[in-house]
């Protein structure tokens, strides 16, 4: 740990205080040990928590037919216990097909996401996280905005690990850290209307430099608010389809953005670009708006519904 100046100690003790100040709600939402991680936008958070993101505002790529689709997302985290935590979410749609008028409506699946939190190592920076994903069929506009008409469950594991234990010979690359999420598709139909609903591996990493990791656990650059609390970071998330006629072929994107975080909420933003021709052309945007519940409501919904 270096400290260039008597301000850099105070600030760091500062640093320290609220980091302690957070000790009671262990990963509540992203710590492990001294290293906060962010919600990210594009891959699940390995860890539970009590959170809520209150619009996810999606411009996607034009697709390959030339189809144009905005969504509007919604999701909300809720500890069941410490370690056992429940995730909702779903979204309105806006498609336009190219010479036709646009549909909206809710698109895709309701979505829930059953998850235990298996690792936390503090001093190492580590977490770890697994569950099972259910995306209900027939909760949004099937024919309209082919809104899947089957169930898709999914096992799930997730995992953080921040490089803050590296020696300070590294002193750099100690802000870095890395997500990453595996997960299976088992859909209940292997076809819907003629055609194959194929299995899918998925997977997704996000890699993030923390300033304010390095401005308070590093090294004193001379950051102030609010640059000492942003996260630039990369995500990248794909899908492959292994049966049913589609083995092999490809769906991802590459996310390059930035995250501010205060004490109640956090404004992340990122470009979208098409990392595989299905997963269109051109290029997109994504602003999300989050909330740390655990902070805002400390002695009410912000808690876990029990306790050890």
């Amino acid at each position: 740990m270096l400290a260039a100046s008597s301000t850099g100690r105070a600030r760091f003790a500062l640093a320290t205080s609220l980091i302690l100040a957070h000790a009671s709600s262990a990963v509540a939402h992203g710590f492990a040990g001294d290293r906060f991680f962010p919600a990210t936008i594009l891959t699940p958070d390995p860890f539970v928590a009590d959170e809520m993101s209150l619009p996810t505002a999606i411009i996607n790529p034009p697709s390959p037919d030339g189809s144009r689709e905005i969504d509007l997302e919604a999701d909300l985290a809720k500890r069941i216990t410490p370690d056992l935590g429940l995730t909702l979410s779903h979204q309105w749609e806006r498609l336009k097909p190219p010479g036709m008028s646009a549909v909206t409506g809710l698109g895709g699946t309701l979505n829930a996401e059953l998850d235990y939190q298996f690792l936390l190592n503090a001093p190492h920076q580590a977490l770890g996280l697994i569950g099972i994903s259910t995306g209900f069929g027939h909760t949004g506009r099937v024919q309209a905005l082919g809104a899947p008409d089957f169930t898709t469950i999914s096992p799930v594991i997730d995992f953080g690990k921040g490089f803050g234990d590296l020696p300070e010979s590294m002193l750099w690359l100690r802000p870095l850290a890395i997500t990453g999420t595996f997960s299976f598709d088992f859909p209940t139909k292997t076809q819907s209307a003629g055609f194959p609903n194929p299995n899918s591996f998925n997977f997704g990493f996000s890699f993030q430099y923390s300033l304010e990791y390095l401005q308070h656990h590093v090294k004193d650059i001379g950051l102030s608010a609010p640059f000492d609390r942003l996260v630039p970071l990369v995500e990248v998330s794909f899908s492959t389809a292994v049966n049913r006629g589609f083995g092999g072929q490809t769906v991802g994107t590459i996310q390059p953005g930035v995250i501010w975080f205060g004490q109640y909420v956090q404004v992340g933003a990122e470009a979208i670009i098409p990392a595989s021709r299905l997963a269109g052309h051109g290029y997109g945007g994504v602003v999300q708006l989050h909330f740390y519940l655990d902070d805002i409501f400390p002695n009410s919904i912000g808690r876990p519904l029990f306790r050890y």
